[in-house]
């Protein structure tokens, strides 16, 4: 018979790539924990299990990821094959489950205190790693034709800034606040929007749909966000019911964890 790999991976992000992540790490049966912040500020909001984080669990293609709110809940939540997800920024649950592999799912495009000490594995998703110094492996998040490649050695390609075009459209579909400040809507993720249709308010200032398409994320209604923060995503080629699957990118960013982990442990 052969032999399980029973590994535990420690997911740092529950946002759209780390939940591909976690959800494709899930799905072959690994101990999966994910560790978020308070108050996360996900766009794609259906397709991302840090949402459990305000409503108590989330559903992502028949995966559920469930907030614990001691660490010791872990092992009860791998007992139900669901995925654990901690308030824990600085991932401290290490201290308890000792990962094997450590995933820094953040995309902040720099490195934010993860070092190669965390694990047997760590792994760095896109820029601001590099690959045998704060880290053991880097995937590549950029749209070409290295994205999910497994570098064992330097860094992944620059942040180019650059959304990525859906339908020719790129600067068009993304929104940014025009000011700091509340952002409210009440707007549905999955809705149709056309040009000209309000897709919320910041501090009173009304941001509008500049083409038509479906409005795939949308922060939530009554965070307080600053002038880079993500606030909606139109997506003029998608179904109301794409909104809640795994998009390409992330599920190709977590097919080269997924390589990089049996690279190293399926010996």
């Amino acid at each position: 018979m052969l032999e399980k790999l029973n590994l535990v991976i420690l997911i740092k992000g529950g946002g759209e790539v780390g939940t591909a992540v976690a959800h494709r790490l899930a799905q072959c049966h690994f101990r999966v924990c994910i560790t978020e912040i308070a108050n996360p500020l996900a766009v794609t909001r259906e397709a991302t299990f840090c949402e459990a984080v305000y409503d108590g669990y989330k559903t992502v293609e028949g995966i559920i990821a469930r907030r614990i709110d001691n660490p010791q809940q872990v092992f009860q939540i791998w007992a139900s094959a669901e995925v654990p997800i901690f308030v824990d920024p600085e991932s401290q649950i290490m201290n308890l489950i000792h990962p094997h592999v450590f995933v820094d799912a953040i995309m902040a495009k720099k490195n934010t205190g993860t070092g190669i000490q965390h694990a047997p594995l760590v792994i760095g998703l896109g820029p601001g790693f590099t690959a045998g110094e704060d880290v053991h492996v880097v995937i590549e998040s950029n749209n070409s034709n290295n994205l999910g490649k497994v570098i064992m050695d330097g860094s992944a390609d620059a942040n180019t800034g650059i959304p990525i075009p859906v339908g020719g459209h790129s600067f068009l579909r993304v929104f940014h606040p025009p000011i700091e400040g509340r952002f409210t809507s009440d707007r549905v993720i999955g809705e149709i929007v056309s040009p000209g249709d309000i897709i919320g308010y910041v501090e009173g200032q009304a941001i509008k749909a500049e083409i038509k398409g479906v409005l795939r994320g949308l922060i939530r209604s009554g965070v307080y966000v600053k002038k880079d923060t993500k606030l909606a995503e139109i997506d003029p080629l998608a179904r109301p019911e794409d909104c809640g699957r795994i998009r390409a990118l992330p599920r190709a960013i977590a097919g080269g964890v997924l390589e990089a982990i049996l690279f190293r442990f399926n010996h």
